[in-house]
């Protein structure tokens, strides 16, 4: 898929799922959970046991019919191994250039993490096709992507942290383009406990949250 359809798909949906298990069989029933609830955007952490492994399969199963991106990518070697396997866009917690440079080079979408003013700059200004504002919700949620968008309003930002069913509407209301969803959404307990229509569930919820904080 080209870089400019992942850009729009990543917006569309405003909904990034965190995917983080304790085993590659738990990541993938909960990414069947969640596409089984509409959401075609998926980003597998490298603390997934077999990390690699679970995109190539993401990217093999579902081909264009859902988006698989990279998640805790902390430098360009692991962005470059990530994108090998089938990875269409690539997170970072923090700002790494190598990585920026590396993503641009490969033609893929890559979303680093910053948290200050001056951060959230220097991402954008490295390349970067949405900023991760992370921990958003450690510095105010909503009220602090309002903050930073009211001088910022061309940087495309993705809170993360803090993002709940009870906070995405105002953090979609603040001007975020789409949220990095975590524990709320991939709820680790539910896949131990086979209840993958719960995370499917939640799912449905958020695509129909964001919808209607956007008016549409």
């Amino acid at each position: 898929m080209h870089k400019n359809d992942v850009i729009k798909q990543i917006r569309d949906t405003g909904i990034i799922p965190v995917v983080r298990a304790n085993s590659a069989d738990d990541a993938m029933s909960a990414i069947d959970a969640i596409r089984e609830g509409g959401v075609s955007v998926l980003e597998i952490t490298m603390t997934v046991p077999g990390a690699l492994n679970v995109i190539a399969q993401v990217a093999a199963r579902y081909g264009d019919d859902a988006i698989v991106g990279a998640g805790t990518v902390l430098d360009a070697e692991t962005a470059r191994a990530c994108i090998l396997n089938g990875a269409q866009f690539v997170v970072s917690p923090a700002l790494n250039l190598e990585t920026i440079a590396c993503c641009r080079k490969y033609g893929i979408v890559v979303l680093p993490g910053a948290l200050t003013p001056t951060e959230v700059v220097a991402a954008w200004t490295a390349g970067a096709d949405f900023v991760k504002v992370f921990p958003a919700g450690s510095l105010g949620g909503a009220s602090y992507i309002k903050s930073l968008k009211a001088p910022l309003p061309q940087i495309e930002m993705v809170p993360t942290g803090g993002v709940s069913m009870k906070t995405a509407a105002d953090f979609i209301k603040a001007g975020s383009s789409a949220l990095g969803v975590g524990a709320d959404l991939v709820d680790l307990k539910a896949i131990r406990d086979g209840q993958l229509s719960v995370i499917t569930e939640r799912a449905k919820q958020y695509v129909e949250i964001v919808r209607e904080a956007r008016g549409i």
